[in-house]
């Protein structure tokens, strides 16, 4: 029998490896990846009826890219390249090649090409019988991601508007290019922000809605924010945000800021601004963020402002803690809520979207080990993922803008935002990705809160729940299946944008529109396509229906209360955006 002290060396050793993998590998398993293209070639390979559809969809897809060619060589032949007329191309919605540019020959032969090559891999990865949905789902993506680095748009010998803009500026934008390629590099090796992000300060030009920071614990800081008008809703807001960002996501410009506008809505605004976690605190779990934060959270508010029901809203991570901490409150009698909100916040995992190509056993396991290694998921690792979720609108088009055409735009408050990211320490990380999206706890009445199972049946609330249209992380119609958990009374958001810029909505805000529904509490779902039809369409920002909504579930206006409550335990301890969210 082998020894515990034995079995302890193994597990180590094994860690160490693992650890050392993911070092190698970035963190993306290759044992995941090497299953998924084995599973799919060995399907294929006992396919023939399939292997002889690509076939000739190949050999169709040819015919016509010659008679095409054919048809330019021979206008080419008879005019020059300047004048030539292109032949009738049809209108393409890739943002790549939608400038008229591409229109001209030769580009728009290569551009052809290589929309026939996205067509005949996307149906070589669809509809192979017998490979497992999770590795066909990975397979696409890696195929998606070699198509968008080899794409014609990248190069600039293929690429007609860096050829026009090299003969119009005599070469100057590959000379701004390389300038714009050494300050990336030197702010990356050197752990700085990207260029522009010094002109969005926190706690300056963004994150500056006045405030006081009344609650300071190991994990979480609580600011109450300072009201602009006399009176106030008596029920206070608090919010939620995700451990994965810095809060002032909901806090950015004067103009664009959801706080800001709460405030001036005349609600009583709580916040939560979580820790950047060092490896020190590598062992907290849910629990501790549910009681540390959440649960801190609310006795805090409840103190400063005694005798109120409580409009809880989480967004993204936030919200999903929000939905666990609002069921263990059920569970418990705990009657301090007055309503729920979530922004693109999922409660069932069985359809989580994109992020889910990166969450295997596999994939897990490896995490588990560099995490453990580390004490915290690093924060590149999270932005990487992201990135090649949306490759070529967020890593290939800014590469091409910034190194080719020499243009760099200029950095918006909310990709300043973006780059000032947060880690996660392995304990939670780990429990998050298990517990959600491999096994799905939550939605199938599993899931433990300080060891006693929580069941969103029991929450009995209004919600109001919004999802968008372009959610890469949370996908709406995985937001929407929140109506199949909960007996309550549901208004549901569909936005447009995506997860973060749909919820960055501000009235004013151009090409907004979004659809609304209430579902009375006690009725039975409807199905998410109906949903999607019948749902009322308004142009213009969601926050006004929002505000609208919180109005008529709040009490006649009162006095607003003071900052903190220093006689029960709650002085304000400094001025906000506080001390965390500064944390690097």
């Amino acid at each position: 029998m082998v020894s515990r002290q034995s079995h302890d060396q193994a597990e180590q050793l094994d860690a160490s490896a693992r650890a050392a993998w993911a070092r190698i590998w970035s963190s993306i398993s290759p044992e995941s990846q090497f299953l998924a293209w084995m599973d799919w070639i060995r399907h294929l390979a006992l396919s023939p009826g399939k292997q002889e559809q690509l076939r000739q969809l190949a050999q169709k897809q040819w015919e016509q890219l010659f008679r095409e060619w054919s048809q330019e060589l021979a206008a080419s032949a008879q005019q020059s390249l300047q004048t030539a007329q292109p032949a009738p191309t049809p209108a393409y919605t890739d943002r790549r090649f939608s400038d008229p540019a591409w229109d001209r020959w030769p580009f728009n032969l290569l551009r052809q090409t290589y929309q026939a090559q996205q067509q005949w891999w996307q149906s070589a990865t669809e509809g192979v019988a017998g490979v497992e949905p999770h590795h066909q789902k990975l397979i696409a993506f890696g195929v998606e991601q070699w198509l968008n680095m080899l794409s014609p748009s990248n190069f600039a010998w293929t690429n007609p508007l860096v050829w026009d803009k090299t003969l119009a500026e005599h070469g100057d934008n590959f000379s701004r290019g390389l300038t714009n390629w050494q300050q990336d590099m030197q702010a990356q090796f050197a752990g700085e922000p990207p260029v522009g992000a010094q002109d969005f300060v926190v706690g300056k030009d963004v994150a500056a809605t006045p405030g006081k920071v009344v609650l300071r614990n190991e994990l979480v800081e609580l600011i109450q924010y300072a009201p602009t008008t006399k009176q106030v809703h008596p029920e206070p807001v608090l919010i939620v945000p995700a451990w994965i960002m810095k809060y002032y996501i909901l806090d950015l410009s004067e103009h664009n800021s959801l706080i800001k506008y709460l405030v001036d809505q005349g609600h009583t605004v709580f916040c939560l601004s979580w820790k950047n976690p060092v490896a020190q605190d590598h062992a907290f779990g849910m629990d501790d963020y549910i009681r540390l934060g959440w649960k801190a959270s609310l006795d805090a508010v409840n103190a400063i402002v005694p005798g109120q029901k409580i409009h809880a809203t989480g967004y993204c991570l936030g919200g999903t803690l929000l939905a666990i901490a609002a069921a263990a409150m059920a569970r418990d009698g705990d009657d301090r809520l007055a309503s729920l909100t979530f922004f693109a916040a999922q409660t069932d995992f069985s359809e989580p979207g994109d992020l889910s190509l990166f969450i295997d056993e596999s994939q897990v396991s490896l995490l588990e080990a560099q995490m453990a290694d580390e004490g915290y998921l690093r924060a590149n690792q999270m932005e990487v993922a992201f990135q090649m979720l949306r490759s070529a609108d967020l890593l290939w088009a800014p590469m091409v803008s910034k190194y080719l055409l020499g243009e760099r735009l200029p950095l918006s408050d909310l990709m300043a935002w973006n780059a000032d990211a947060t880690r996660m320490p392995a304990t939670m990380h780990s429990q998050y990705l298990r517990r959600m999206y491999l096994n799905n706890d939550l939605s199938q009445n599993r899931y433990p809160v300080q060891g006693r199972i929580v069941s969103l049946s029991q929450v009995n609330l209004p919600i109001f729940c919004v999802g968008t249209v372009s959610d890469h992380v949370a996908p709406w119609r995985s937001v929407y299946k929140l109506h199949y958990l909960v007996p309550s009374e549901i208004t549901f958001v569909l936005t447009t944008g995506g997860h973060n810029a749909g919820i960055v909505s501000e009235p004013g805000h151009p090409r907004r529109k979004y659809q609304i529904h209430t579902r009375a509490a006690g009725t039975a779902p409807i199905l998410v396509d109906d949903w999607q039809a019948q749902a009322a369409s308004h142009q213009g920002s969601w926050w006004l229906a929002w505000a609208e909504w919180l109005k008529t579930r709040s009490g006649a206006n009162v006095k607003p209360p003071q900052m903190g409550a220093a006689k029960q335990g709650y002085p304000p301890v400094g001025p906000a955006p506080g001390q965390y969210v500064l944390v690097k």
